[in-house]
């Protein structure tokens, strides 16, 4: 029996889905004379190609079946979520409201309690772009193309002419793809991947809102709690989104000040795109048959004055849909939206007098249209179709996502040092200077608000690139206001100084504020913490930087701006550099132990801490089951906000289409209200077996760290993965390396993850986990006891030990020591080799011993997804192996031109592309 045979007998219908795609390709190829590309199609082809005949041409093949693949298995579990919530209730899929709403209603929590909180609550997806995503943005578009068409295909209403045209359309999209170039040639600018954030943001988002508060509402009601409690946009949990893209610049040179300051200006206008879009929608539902003269007052006399206002342009509103005020009222909003129309399309901002500056503007004549609507006895349409228009509006206001600019701390460094000595003050000495005279003189400095330099000074590079990008947010928020702005992020936080030193450079570029108690800095300062030894002194770092009185006065002046009930201070955690040096167990206690001692420094202080996660998009960078992961963090880890990063292919993973993204976005904003709820109304508790996490952390990061130590393993990673290729890949716009030096510190957690993945070690996932096992197991036997009985209970306990079960999935042994083979050195080889499997065989046999049961019992799904997946798998690994060693062999040949160097790398980064596919995995 086939693999596909086999997978088909137990899980059905993704699976059928699968062979239908299969074969509709299948007859693409054999119409397109390609005969020999349709009998080498997986999984329906009893032959296997020849090796040596598998080029790029193959490899496009596979990537595509593995993408039909990933495909049909998230429109499976889309549909199997759908039966189970129609057969059970809502409660019965894990994670989503109804579950959540019931298990907080079963602690005994009012639905007074829980509404109380709910406009509290915040959830913010940040859209990145790091090296990552290996599909061109064209190629998405036509994979999401595709599903819809899958989708249709479940639909019964449809007579068999119309499935037929359906199936046709599969066929034309199939073909496209075939002849779709898989890798950019050349690498993606910021430009391309803005566009790809900006796609989402405006084309798939907005289309998930509603769906999001339709379930909310169900959930809520089927819980027995009362709808009015919710009937408001205000009255529900918020969804914002972040964007990384065009704003950090942490190693990225392309990312200058003006590419910031035209990501503003593109954002801003795609916002109007968005709103307008929205306020078009509401003329066309809102047939109200209603004069101005018998309209309620309130909305009279305002259309009134907005019609005097944009004198000509209002009077072309109001001889639009005459005797239908409400609808006239909004075809004045429409006219008062700073935008520059033609041709119906919002083509550049307009800014002038009378039309709307800011979003709270344009929300103040929304809720007059709710009220009077009201007023005028239509209570359903108001709450409907107006509801729709404020909650866009509420979640992308005139900036469409708020922008973070985020540079290294020695960056910041270095231009205080060129400020320094362009004010003929001595800035080589401040490089060496301690901590303490560091802060002393920025103590000192920030005292007053006088400026290093004039305007017009020529700077050097680095202080040059800061002090121009803090410019360019100053004239931004004197615009616009800093609703469009996120955070100045400062990665590789390290001491207070780290952050002080941001109060200085934004005092260079009018960013801080004259008060009469002092200057304030008009953004969050927000450290982001990442190494293990980082996350150890934070709440120490904090601690001072929270207790500096610019910082107290900032967050009082922010809290005035934002309309917030208390001061709020975020913290960026990172989930990658921690895992690259410690290994999983000690970076997710650091991160764990670390979110609960600063949520306790906030806390002292009458602070919320809001926590920012800096997650990826596989294990050892924080991925993981979205409901489980927010319900492992530590109480007051969550504090009524919810943001995290959604980097490379996981953005197209989650939110490619609108079902599976409004699944995703659910977990998040459930998940974050159900610990919102008993992080504020719940008593803290110390976790049950605190000291043997720790202990085990300890363990496995020492083990872990003697492997990194090696004197052999750097030149075992060189060769035993594609790391050198990946480096050279057209990915993304970002280069893998901070500085381009050739060290393991300087290399990114990113491709670092991706190279060991791709070569399926996968072993900064569970390198460590083993040995830490057995060692409890030998010398703590009742707490390896305790550890087996809270696997099933405990939600970190549970949740760090999945994800490890998971990698350990991923991770295939045998094609482990195929790509070991290509390590030149015997004894390197052996030596690393014999780590790794020893290692490995220890962590399966351990994991089975605390979770009882094989994988395919456990997760039958994810077991039968790698049993088909490993069929293909084989003939890539093989080939990208093959063309390492040509492509190396050919660099180190002076007789090798460029153009054949170059060639060679094609076909490599093509095997790259179309194993990261099959893994559904980059970085």
């Amino acid at each position: 029996m086939s693999a596909l045979e086999v997978v088909k007998k137990h899980l059905g219908k993704p699976y059928r889905d699968l062979e239908f795609l299969l074969e509709c390709l299948y007859e693409v190829l054999m119409e397109n004379g390609e005969e020999e590309m349709a009998n080498a199609i997986p999984w329906i082809n009893e032959t296997t190609p020849e090796l040596k005949k598998f080029d790029e041409k193959y490899m496009q093949l596979y990537s595509i079946v593995f993408q039909l693949l990933n495909m049909v298995e998230v429109n499976g579990a889309v549909q199997a979520r759908r039966t189970k919530e129609n057969d059970n209730g809502l409660a019965s899929v894990k994670g989503l409201w109804g579950e959540r709403l019931q298990n907080l209603k079963d602690k005994g929590y009012s639905e007074k309690d829980i509404a109380e909180l709910l406009p509290q609550v915040m959830v913010e997806p940040v859209l990145t772009a790091h090296p990552t995503e290996a599909k061109r943005s064209t190629v998405l578009e036509h994979h999401r193309t595709l599903y819809l068409l899958l989708v249709q295909r479940e639909n019964s209403m449809y007579t068999g002419i119309e499935q037929r045209s359906i199936n046709a359309k599969i066929k034309l999209i199939l073909d496209t793809l075939w002849r779709t170039g898989e890798i950019f040639v050349e690498k993606p600018d910021v430009a391309s991947e803005r566009r790809n954030a900006i796609h989402y943001l405006t084309n798939v988002f907005p289309e998930v809102l509603p769906i999001l508060d339709q379930r909310f509402q169900q959930a809520w009601g089927e819980v027995g709690f009362d709808k009015d409690l919710i009937r408001k946009v205000d009255s529900r949990p918020r969804v914002s989104f972040g964007n990384w893209v065009g704003g950090d610049r942490d190693g990225h040179p392309l990312v200058t000040h003006e590419i910031t300051d035209e990501t503003l200006g593109i954002l801003r206008l795609n916002a109007f795109v968005l709103v307008r879009r929205s306020l078009f929608n509401l003329v066309k539902k809102l047939s109200v048959s209603c004069d101005i003269e018998n309209a309620p007052e309130a909305l009279k006399a305002r259309i009134k004055s907005m019609a005097e206002e944009l004198g000509e342009r209002g009077q072309d509103a109001l001889d639009r849909n005459v005797g239908e005020a409400f609808r006239q009222f909004v075809n004045l909003c429409l006219a008062k939206l700073p935008v520059e129309v033609k041709r119906e399309h919002a083509v550049e901002l307009q800014e002038s007098e009378f039309r709307y500056r800011f979003s709270v503007e344009l929300k103040s004549d929304l809720e007059l249209l709710q009220a009077t609507l009201i007023e005028f006895g239509a209570k359903r349409l108001a709450y409907s179709y107006v509801n729709d228009a404020l909650r866009v509006l509420d979640t992308f206001g005139f900036h469409l996502a708020r922008l973070d600019v985020r540079q290294n701390s020695d960056f910041h460094d270095k231009a205080i040092s060129q400020l320094l000595t362009a004010a003929s003050l001595d800035g080589e000495s401040f490089l060496t200077w301690s901590e303490e005279k560091r802060v002393a003189f920025m103590n000192n400095e920030l005292l007053s608000n006088r400026p290093f330099t004039h305007p017009s000074v020529k700077l050097p590079n680095e202080a040059n690139a800061v002090i121009s990008t803090y410019r360019v947010l100053a004239k931004y928020i004197k615009n616009y206001g800093s609703s469009g702005i996120g955070a100045l992020i400062i990665s590789m936080t390290r001491s207070v100084s780290d952050l002080v030193a941001v109060y200085l450079l934004a005092r260079e570029a009018g960013l801080m504020e004259q008060t009469p108690e002092g200057l304030v800095c008009r953004l969050p300062v927000v450290p982001l913490f990442e190494t293990i030894e980082d996350l150890e002194v934070s709440p120490q770092v904090m601690q001072s930087f929270l207790d500096h009185p610019i910082t107290r006065r900032s967050l009082e002046y922010q809290k005035t701006l934002n309309g917030d009930k208390r001061l709020t201070q975020m913290v960026m955690v990172g989930y990658s550099d921690s895992n690259k040096d410690g290994g999983i167990l000690a970076s997710q206690w650091s991160l764990h132990h670390a979110e609960s001692r600063l949520a306790e420094v906030g806390e002292n202080r009458d602070i919320a801490i809001n926590f920012f996660h800096g997650k990826g998009g596989t294990i050892s960078r924080g991925a993981g089951p979205a409901h489980w992961f927010i319900q492992s963090l530590p109480h007051g880890g969550v504090n009524g906000n919810m943001r995290l990063t959604e980097q490379g292919e996981t953005i197209e993973q989650k939110y490619a289409n609108k079902m599976n993204a409004s699944y995703n976005m659910e977990l998040l904003l459930a998940g974050t209200v159900a610990n919102t709820t008993s992080d504020i109304l719940g008593s803290k508790e110390k976790h049950p077996i605190e000291d043997v996490v720790a202990w085990m952390a300890h363990e496995s990061r020492d083990f872990y760290a003697s492997l990194l130590e090696d004197p052999n393993f750097i030149t075992f990673y060189g060769e035993a993965t594609p790391i050198d290729a990946i480096e050279s890949s057209r990915i993304g716009s970002r280069p893998a390396r901070r500085t381009g030096r050739r060290t393991l510190a300087d290399l990114r957690a990113i491709p670092w993850v991706f190279s060991w993945s791709q070569a399926r070690f996968n072993m900064t996932s569970w390198y460590g986990v083993g040995y830490t096992l057995e060692k409890l197991s030998k010398e703590r036997p009742a707490d390896f006891a305790k550890l087996k009985e809270l696997m099933q209970t405990d939600p970190l306990i549970r949740y760090v030990f999945t994800n490890v079960d998971t990698s350990l999935e991923a991770t295939d042994e045998s094609v482990m020591k195929e790509y070991a083979a290509m390590v030149k050195d015997k004894d390197v080889r052996e030596d690393i080799l014999e780590k790794l499997t020893s290692e490995l065989a220890r962590t399966r046999k351990m994991m089975d011993s605390i979770l009882r049961t094989s994988f395919a019992e456990r997760r039958s799904n994810h077991y039968y997804s790698s049993f088909i997946r490993a069929e293909a798998l084989s003939p890539l690994h093989k080939t990208q192996i093959r063309l390492l060693k040509k492509w190396r062999k050919m660099k180190a040949d002076e007789k090798s031109t460029p153009e054949e160097v170059e060639a060679v790398l094609f076909q490599l980064l093509t095997s790259i592309n179309a194993i990261a596919s099959a893994l559904r995995a980059t970085g």
